[in-house]
């Protein structure tokens, strides 16, 4: 099997663009031989360019071997002249759904880095084996058109452009550029461990004379899949574009009334993604809760309001307003010395003198209860318990999205310090032809 020449691979690069003249890339690197060919590959390309690339490996905290293992992959890419950083995952770990988990935390690591960075591309070495691999399992799963329609080349997170260039390309072709430089890689032991659904999925489908057969015919079934979904991502777009709006506190009013008729069918695949961007979900909800919830709907029967996938939906005079279950948000996190970070939906930055005691979390009741007098912007009542809130012990000390007068108690306090957050969900309502946060 012959190995990607660097003028393949520019080729594979250009319909990913655009690029600023002298492209800054990062490249997420685990060590594995899928990763590592694409770190040399990109590296010959961001350099032709002007230009250069970071190395990302994420430690996930997970195997004591780990952070060797880090250090081995800082080592080979050194050799080659490509800078390196280590992203650990910290806190305490999930005692189920750990693969979910850990993949969220490596994407917001990643994601934070570059937005730090001012990094605007970042890269990964999903290729076509791992393409059919998430259509089996996302067909047991009974996924829609659009699920099926696999990893995108190019998708848009919060803070950075994800690029997939090998997408095209198959497991034993990576290996073949590794081999033709002589330039080791590491195997991770989950991989060949049963429990997990991707290794199960990979071992059938590399079963004896079928494996070629069987994921071509599942990657012409992404094509197919994939043209229909540029075909309803447009749709959304414009349905979206005339029956949602959008707070930069984190919810929506939504008029489902457009949504009738010719365009009934539009309905559910819209409200997933208005619960996906509202419910802070890294995934879609389960297409037969957001079914119930359209019948429900067009039937009248939301009168006492529903809660699906970490958001609220209560009807009201304009339609309906969606916004954060209180209840399904996470607690809040201790400042210490860091200046900026993720809670919930938001991201925020402190400037000025931190101290140890701040703390950034949920309004919630009490929270409001301290400062309803003071609050200059008055969200609907159901918002307020989720807004971000800094606090100094018990005290609220801000909630930028309720614009508060001065406090008496703590005249000082602006001209010490700021507190910024700014909308930022996991899943952005950004149909493919427009974005919309």
């Amino acid at each position: 099997m012959s190995a990607i020449s660097n003028h393949q691979f520019a080729a594979m690069m250009r319909p990913l663009g655009p690029f600023e003249k002298a492209p800054d890339l990062a490249v997420a690197v685990s060590g594995g031989a899928d990763s590592m060919a694409l770190a040399l590959l990109a590296h010959a390309w961001a350099r032709q360019q002007g230009g250069a690339i970071t190395a990302l490996t994420v430690d996930h905290g997970l195997r004591q071997a780990a952070v060797t293992e880090a250090r081995q992959v800082r080592a080979w890419l050194l050799e080659h002249g490509i800078a390196h950083r280590t992203l650990r995952w910290r806190g305490a770990k999930p005692d189920s759904g750990i693969q979910a988990a850990a993949r969220k935390a490596r994407y917001d690591l990643l994601g934070q880095w570059c937005r730090r960075q001012g990094v605007l591309h970042l890269l990964t070495a999903h290729h076509r084996d791992d393409q059919a691999e998430t259509l089996l399992l996302r067909l047991q799963h009974g996924s829609g058109i659009e699920g099926l329609a696999g990893m995108p080349v190019v998708r848009a997170l919060p803070h950075v452009r994800l690029l997939r260039p090998l997408l095209g390309q198959s497991r034993t072709v990576l290996t073949a550029i590794l081999e033709a430089r002589g330039q080791p890689w590491l195997e991770d032991p989950s991989n060949q461990e049963e429990r997990f659904a991707r290794v199960r999925v990979r071992r059938f489908l590399a079963k004896g004379s079928s494996r070629t057969s069987n994921t071509a015919q599942l990657l012409e079934l992404a094509g197919e899949a994939a043209t229909v979904r540029r075909q309803l991502r447009g749709a959304l777009a414009d349905l979206a574009a005339r029956t949602v709006r959008l707070y930069p506190a984190g919810f929506c009013l939504f008029d489902p009334a457009l949504c009738l008729g010719q365009n009934q069918a539009l309905l559910a695949p819209l409200l997933a993604d208005i619960l996906g961007c509202i419910g802070g979900g890294i995934h879609r909800p389960r297409r037969d809760r957001v079914g119930r919830l359209c019948q429900d709907l067009m039937q009248n029967k939301l009168a006492g309001g529903r809660t699906l996938a970490g958001s609220r939906i209560l009807p009201g005079p304009d339609g309906l307003l969606i916004c954060r279950e209180a209840g399904r948000l996470p607690g809040a996190v201790k400042v210490g010395t860091v200046k900026s970070g993720r809670w919930d939906r938001f991201e925020w930055i402190l400037s000025g003198k931190v101290q140890a005691q701040l703390s950034v979390g949920a309004l919630g009741q009490d929270g409001w209860r301290q400062i309803r007098g003071r609050a200059r912007y008055m969200p609907p009542a159901p918002v307020r318990p989720g807004l971000p809130a800094l606090r100094y012990g018990d005290q609220v000390l801000a909630v930028p999205h309720l614009n508060l007068a001065p406090n008496d108690l703590v005249p000082n306090w602006p001209h010490k310090i700021r507190f910024t957050t700014w909308f930022s969900p996991s899943r952005p309502l950004q149909p493919d032809a427009m974005m919309l946060v």
